[in-house]
């Protein structure tokens, strides 16, 4: 028998993640700020939607958000319309969303006091992941929390896991940006370089991925980054605020990270060049202006 479950928040990630429940079996009701999307949803999946986030959740055991950023997070938890407003003691709030580690704290702290367990859950893989069912799940929490979530998480993830209590899902998220960041930049380069020196990238990349330097993004974004068509995936206007959340974590910790802050500026170039929505694999496209 399925769970009861409401899903809050209907963006790129958030719609396919959703459908993976409705498909595992689960009884799901959807809320969209845009209400449109949420109807769209229904009757692509089936399910019903509610006007409210309180609407959405009341009489749910498992709440999953995934919206923008900490104050859209804070709008649909908090106050009379907002989720916790609606849920039962001994229910769970799980969330998706990329925000800070502060907001992970304050919810959980919040959720506890009216008997809600809360997960941060941010969640690597783009919308491929999401597509696919094959999202990384780095969750922050009470570890008989997450063990109640799990299983409903294993329905649109290849990986997740339990790695500290609350705000550490989160900083684990922080440290996945980081690491990509300057992947891409380096990625980047070699190739803006490699072409500019006359070689065959196809050729070198077939022999270097074998080798030392094989990633994901080199596999997976190499071809795109030498055709310069960058709409595959994540944008580089939710990358810097990602990028923002580390850099201000960062100063919190007295972390070093250096080429961070500088990868931060390059896509700020990428903005004004017009690459808002760009994925974030064109840093190759300030090198080559």
């Amino acid at each position: 028998m399925g769970e009861k479950v409401a899903w809050l928040g209907l963006g790129v990630m958030g719609y396919p993640m959703a459908g993976y429940l409705i498909k595992a079996g689960h009884d799901v009701t959807v809320y969209n700020r845009t209400a449109a999307k949420a109807e769209k949803w229904v009757a692509q999946y089936g399910g019903r939607a509610a006007p409210t986030p309180a609407q959405a959740a009341r009489d749910a055991e498992f709440v999953f958000a995934c919206v923008g950023n900490d104050d859209d997070l804070r709008a649909v938890v908090t106050g009379d319309e907002g989720a916790f407003a609606a849920m039962k003691p001994g229910s769970i709030f799980i969330d998706h969303t990329t925000a800070s580690a502060d907001v992970a704290r304050e919810l959980h702290g919040l959720g506890k006091a009216r008997g809600v367990g809360f997960l941060d859950a941010p969640v690597s893989g783009g919308q491929a992941g999401a597509e696919n069912g094959t999202l990384t799940v780095m969750a922050g929490g009470d570890g008989d929390v997450y063990a109640r979530a799990e299983p409903l998480i294993a329905c649109f993830s290849r990986m997740r896991r339990l790695l500290g209590p609350s705000g550490a899902g989160q900083l684990a998220k922080m440290v996945n940006q980081i690491c990509i960041a300057g992947l891409v930049q380096a990625l980047a380069e070699g190739l803006h370089f490699g072409r500019k020196a006359g070689l065959d990238m196809e050729a070198v990349i077939e022999v270097i991925s074998k080798g030392a330097a094989q990633s994901w993004q080199m596999e997976n974004r190499y071809k795109t980054m030498l055709a310069g068509t960058f709409d595959f995936g994540f944008a580089v206007d939710w990358m810097r605020k990602d990028l923002a959340i580390c850099l201000a974590e960062a100063r919190r910790t007295g972390a070093h990270l250096p080429v961070t802050a500088l990868v931060d500026q390059f896509y700020s170039e990428v903005q004004t060049m017009g690459g808002q929505r760009w994925d974030t694999s064109s840093l190759i496209a300030r090198l080559e202006r």
